[in-house]
């Protein structure tokens, strides 16, 4: 019998239970509130209202800016980690190496294929509405000067940096695992995560066990500091909203409103196109759907950040959408990763925006190699706050487009970034439901369920977090211990 078949690690949607205050309490409204009370404040302390002067009004912009640092910061620090475990632990979950090594192939192609569509739409409808038309000279000039720099290197995970299609290969493996944590290429880090998973599955249960039980330690720490940041969100989006409305005032953000719109319209298309997949495919109502993954949505809206909810899109998977739990442990904290479908159409309709903005013109091969970048640079990107808009440097590099275009709108990222945010969790899900049914396993999603619960309940008694299985009396359910040799 398999290794893999004989080890149990807790899942990571046991840790939810650090989720469910912020959806009781209404996170999600507490952060709209903060959106709309940083904006008024912005505009009071500066223009139109301007209670005081410039120097003044830029020093209370960056006070009140400070939680929402604290809070970027915070999540930023988990995201690494938190992944990283959860990919080792999400692989040796399965108990079937083929379903594993069938979901692993088909996923990949998966993700390929809706990527590149989101970054379709997103390139599609910014050309034909045209947002960088309604862009005014003043509104210009008022955003490139007051807007914040980002300090991105568009160089970093270029896709178009290598030669030749084997050095690109060679490139992607992570020669050193630290410096590729360190530097927040996901992409790398998420390979060596499958790395390890695999050695560890194929190890004997007892040694696995120590690492595994590290990892779940790591799981646990990181959401507890996932829910200390989750407390500053709403006065988070109050402060960087407020500091922004500061600096570049109404007319600015009035003048960007086509392209927030523009980004919106090619979201709910995306959306459109994940209930279609979903009947089509999935075979489940869409409206259903929809109604049963609503508090995850809402929650990834308030937080910015797939990785900080995955906890809860495994049990939201599991127990509403009938997945079963060796799909949503392994899929979850890979989409969380390097399925960013809301994050690829953003940064393709920026891209087309801030084309326009400049008088660059965009031919079919211009677009098509935006679509192949933005691919590039969304697979793998960390998934936190903000991260769209520093990664956008490498795909405007590719089409000629100045990296500083990228202050031009920063101002109206944030509620775009919740909004793509909350579309990542959807694909994520959508992706769980499909591959449910495309795939499939020796047991259906009700047995896994039930065989789960045996094992939890063996987990209660002894306080394990990884159990491991008698190969030698193994049944269903009969499970493994140094003082209980007996079923459950």
């Amino acid at each position: 019998m398999k290794t893999i078949e004989l080890i149990y690690p807790k899942s990571l949607k046991y840790l939810s239970s650090h989720l469910f205050f912020l959806i009781k309490g209404r996170l999600w409204l507490k952060v709209l509130v903060g959106m709309i009370a940083g904006i008024g404040t912005g505009l009071i302390v500066g223009e139109p209202v301007k209670v005081v002067d410039g120097k003044t009004a830029s020093i209370i912009g960056d006070w009140v800016a400070l939680p929402g640092q604290i809070f970027l910061t915070l999540i930023q620090m988990i995201v690494v980690p938190l992944v990283f475990a959860s990919v080792i632990r999400g692989l040796t979950s399965s108990e079937d190496i083929n379903q594993l090594k069938r979901l692993g192939s088909r996923i990949v192609i998966y993700f390929l294929l809706t990527t590149t569509v989101a970054i379709t739409i997103g390139v599609g409808i910014t050309t034909f509405i045209k947002p960088g038309n309604y862009v005014e000279a003043s509104s210009k000039q008022i955003l490139e000067k007051g807007a914040e720099t980002v300090d991105v290197d568009p160089e970093v995970n270029s896709p178009t940096n290598t030669s030749s299609v084997p050095e690109l290969i060679v490139d992607i493996l992570p020669e050193n695992p630290l410096i590729s944590m360190v530097e927040k290429e996901m992409l790398q880090v998420v390979l060596f995560a499958v790395i390890l998973g695999l050695a560890l599955i194929v190890m004997a249960p007892e040694k696995a066990r120590i690492i595994l039980e590290l990892l779940g330690a790591i799981q646990e720490i990181c959401m507890t500091v996932v829910r200390w940041a989750m407390m500053l969100a709403p006065l988070a989006v109050f402060g960087l909203i407020a500091r922004i409305t500061i600096k570049i005032g109404l007319e600015a953000l009035l003048g960007m409103a086509a392209y927030v719109g523009a980004v919106l319209l090619g979201l709910l298309v995306l959306l459109i196109f994940y209930l279609l997949i979903v009947t089509l495919i999935g075979r489940k109502n869409p409206f259903s759907f929809l109604r049963e993954i609503r508090d995850v949505q809402l929650l990834a809206f308030s937080t910015s950040s797939s990785a900080a909810v995955m906890p809860l899109s495994m049990k939201t998977a599991e127990e509403n959408l009938n997945v079963r739990p060796s799909v949503s442990q392994f899929l979850i904290p890979l989409g969380a990763t390097i399925n960013m479908d809301g994050t690829a159409l953003y940064q393709g309709a920026a891209t087309v925006f801030l084309a326009q903005v400049y008088g660059v013109e965009l031919g079919f091969t211009a677009l098509l190699l935006i679509i192949a970048t933005a691919v590039g640079a969304s697979i793998g990107s960390p998934a936190t706050p903000g991260v769209g808009i520093v990664i956008l440097a490498t795909v405007l590099r590719s089409v000629g487009i100045p990296a500083s275009g990228v202050a031009l709108i920063i101002g109206v990222d944030r509620i775009l970034d919740m909004s793509r945010t909350m579309l990542n969790v959807t694909g994520d899900l959508t992706a769980c439901t499909v591959m449910d049914r495309l795939v499939g396993g020796k047991k259906s999603a009700e047995e896994e369920k039930a065989h789960e619960e045996q094992i939890e309940e063996r987990r209660r008694q002894t306080q394990e977090d990884v159990v491991i299985a008698n190969e030698r009396n193994y049944n269903e359910g009969g499970i493994y211990h140094e003082n209980h040799e007996s079923g459950i």
